[in-house]
């Protein structure tokens, strides 16, 4: 499932059912299905901003989403830990040897790791469940990984809903890196900032020489 089929589908919609398809994706994101949870959250932001979704309702959902699918990978990590390894579908993400190099990383650097782990497409699965296998309190989980939350989300869905002139630039930047780059969507989030700005403060100034 890519971008467009989530927009595709879900544009005709109204209602309950795109916010639910959106926080079904975001929660199988968080279990390690290979979907971009980055591209996802863009798609929520266009939803809103064609009227289909309202922003605020889309921004709740999708935070309770990729808090659910990153809670729901952590209690597996917990609860079964290395049985869980060796079966499909953790087979194909996780083995020993990532344990033992995540477990050194977050003995050192705990707080900063489940922080940038949601701005690390690839291995943020990997990191929650061994967050769980290794007993961290999950309340760190809520703190650090609530908190990266709140940054990235928002931010990725009021960016596509306020600057929805721009969306087709937004959509094929964030397409050309797989799995999305969250300093991808911030520094074109920067430039664009700047230059409708820019473009703001011209147009005044040629209303004033006019």
């Amino acid at each position: 499932m890519n971008f467009d089929v989530i927009v595709d589908f879900l544009i005709d919609y109204y209602g309950p059912i795109p916010y639910l398809v959106i926080l079904l994706i975001l929660i199988g994101c968080g279990l390690g299905v290979p979907i971009p949870e980055d591209i996802t959250l863009v798609a929520g932001g266009i939803l809103a901003y064609y009227g289909v979704c309202d922003v605020r309702l889309m921004i709740l959902v999708c935070l309770f989403g990729v808090m659910a699918g990153d809670t729901i990978i952590f209690f597996l990590g917990h609860k079964y830990g290395r049985k869980l390894v060796k079966r499909w579908p953790f087979r194909l993400f996780i083995d020993e040897t990532k344990i033992v190099g995540i477990r050194e990383k977050l003995q050192n650097h705990k707080g900063k790791l489940l922080f940038t782990a949601r701005f690390m497409p690839g291995v943020r699965s990997t990191i929650f469940f061994c967050s769980g296998l290794l007993h961290i309190p999950y309340r760190k989980l809520l703190i650090y990984d609530g908190s990266a939350a709140l940054i990235s989300v928002p931010t990725i869905i009021l960016s596509v809903y306020y600057f929805g002139d721009y969306i087709d630039r937004v959509v094929k930047m964030i397409k050309r890196v797989e799995g999305g780059a969250f300093g991808l969507i911030i520094a074109l989030i920067v430039f664009l900032v700047i230059r409708h700005y820019y473009k703001k403060k011209k147009e005044q100034k040629e209303e004033r020489g006019n």
